[in-house]
């Protein structure tokens, strides 16, 4: 079976985000840093009304956030992740792909820094390696508590 995939970059590594759970696609805004959170968990911005905590997928997946080479193609990409939303900031979005089920294998243990846990798999993708994204466990129980407790923090 096939499913699509937002292909986004971090470093020179490609990450795939299954496009049932992406909401929307955002330029860069400004986020509201909420303090006593984990360093990758950046705040907060105001998307059409509705707050969502940000992370930054970058630092999620142990990549240095120095390397950022253009910051006018940084995005912030909203997912849903156990009925929540969540914005993750990534260098640059590239394209949407389907990726057929028989050309995604099996994660190795560690991909750029990421445990197989956090992974869906990797899929050969032209010349290049797509490594797609397992956003339910991406972020810990004890991570969405914490956005939930941002979330709630904003709020009042």
């Amino acid at each position: 079976m096939a499913q699509q995939y937002v292909v986004m970059k971090m470093g020179k590594e490609l990450y795939g985000a299954p496009v049932m759970q992406v909401v929307s696609v955002e330029r860069m805004m400004d986020i509201t840093p909420v303090p006593r959170t984990l360093s990758f968990i950046k705040g907060v911005v105001n998307l059409r009304g509705t707050v969502t905590p940000v992370i930054d997928l970058r630092e999620r997946v142990g990549l240095s956030a120095t390397e950022r080479l253009d910051s006018d193609a940084m995005r912030i990409v909203i997912v849903e992740v156990d009925t929540m939303l969540v914005g993750m900031i990534v260098d640059s979005v590239e394209d949407v792909v389907t990726v057929d089920e028989s050309q995604v294998s099996a994660p190795p243990e560690v991909v750029g820094g990421l445990r197989a846990v956090y992974l869906h798999g990797v899929a050969q993708l032209d010349e290049r390696l797509l490594v797609l994204l397992n956003l339910n466990r991406i972020l810990s129980d004890v991570e969405v508590d914490q956005l939930r407790e941002v979330e709630k923090r904003v709020h009042g």
